[in-house]
């Protein structure tokens, strides 16, 4: 746990000093490796007996709060994009 929240730490500090960078890269890389550690926990899932199994007994109930979930997140996120890219478009002008 000390390990990620030194990584964290240092990933913060790094990005407070290339704050006046111009990094247009940035956002491509940050999505592959999101898509990749995705790819991976699902490969994570998928190799669980346990989870894999136990897949069957989790019922509707468990799959609706899942789906929510994901919705949720993916819903409010593009929320959360499509405001700041206008903040940042307004200020820009």
């Amino acid at each position: 746990m000390f390990t990620i929240i030194l990584i964290m730490a240092a990933g913060i500090g790094l990005g407070w000093l290339l704050r006046g960078k111009k990094l247009p890269f940035l956002g491509k890389i940050t999505n592959f490796l999101i898509w990749v550690l995705l790819f991976l926990l699902g490969v994570e899932v998928g190799g669980d007996e346990r989870i894999v199994n136990g897949i069957a007994t989790l019922g509707v109930e468990a799959v609706a709060v899942a789906v929510a979930g994901v919705a949720g997140s993916c819903l409010l996120a593009w929320g959360l994009w499509r405001w700041a890219r206008s903040r940042k478009e307004a200020a820009q002008r």
